[in-house]
């Protein structure tokens, strides 16, 4: 524990060593926020505060569970968020429906309602994407009868989404390519990537000429991810990471996801994580 301690305290006085520092949010070319779970706050408006202790510039936020009938589609319910945001000086940057892992988009009723539903939530809230994610039993690895079914679902939402400028984001095992079939097939500017680059290392694509082969128009957001350790301590080549997305100019949100060490404390480990990336990408 001491050890893993030191390293985050050695971490995050690598700051000293960079410059610029911090930059004021409105000069970067992106933003940087975290998601609510990996926060420990999923679908909770205190993941705000969280964030603000550790210096984030917002917020992923979870659109909510099969439990809670996804309680952010109610303006009650959105209204405490927007509270908290405002409370702590942190932005929503973006919404997440990651029970799809568990309740698939491809194939259940409720999956593909919320999924509408997101969109006039998003315009609420004055957002710009909604992660759909296709993990665990919303997986479409090797199923094309899924994928199908993604495709024509979409195809109904797409235009809603167009129409209020908002943005699908999709998160899958698939690689790139196999995620433009998809984007390419729905035909709509609504429906994009969301690239994580931890899941795509893990799964052994080339994440530097992916991210290159999608450029900005078909990347929404990223998750800046490793697991089991910080950020830059992982198999993810951040450096070649930094040098692609500023080859393809992305201005959008980077979400922290993961990059906790067992037993670390959160709010160092993020705040390491955050030195981290700022250094990285000094404006």
């Amino acid at each position: 524990m001491l050890q893993r301690t030191a390293q985050i305290a050695s971490t995050l006085a690598l700051g000293s060593h960079f410059a610029p520092l911090l930059a004021a949010p409105d000069k970067r070319h992106f933003k940087i926020g975290a998601c609510d779970w990996s926060l420990g706050k999923l679908a909770d408006p205190a993941s705000f505060e969280v964030a603000r202790q550790i210096g984030l510039d917002g917020v992923q936020v979870s659109l909510g569970t099969a439990t809670d009938d996804m309680k952010l589609r109610q303006p009650k319910v959105q209204q405490q968020f927007q509270a908290a945001a405002r409370q702590a000086g942190v932005q929503i940057a973006s919404l997440a429906l990651g029970e799809l892992n568990n309740v698939p988009y491809k194939s259940d009723p409720r999956a593909e309602a919320w999924a509408s539903d997101a969109v006039p939530v998003m315009q609420a809230l004055g957002v710009k994407v909604v992660l759909l994610a296709f993990f665990g039993n919303g997986d479409l690895v090797g199923d094309s009868a899924g994928t199908d079914e993604t495709v024509r679902r979409l195809k109904k939402v797409a235009p809603r989404a167009e129409k209020t400028e908002v943005i699908l984001g999709l998160e899958s095992w698939l690689s790139a390519e196999d995620t433009l079939r998809i984007m390419d097939r729905v035909g709509s500017s609504a429906v994009k990537m969301y690239y994580d680059v931890c899941n795509s290392t893990d799964r052994g694509y080339d994440i530097y000429r992916e991210i290159r082969q999608l450029g900005q128009e078909r990347i929404c957001e990223f998750h800046f991810k490793e697991n089991g350790c910080l950020l830059g301590q992982g198999p993810v080549n951040f450096e070649k990471v930094r040098d692609a997305i500023n080859d393809i100019g992305f201005t959008g949100w980077i979400q922290i996801e993961g990059a906790l060490p067992p037993k670390a404390d959160l709010t160092a480990s993020y705040m390491a994580n955050l030195k981290f990336l700022r250094n990285l990408f000094p404006d």
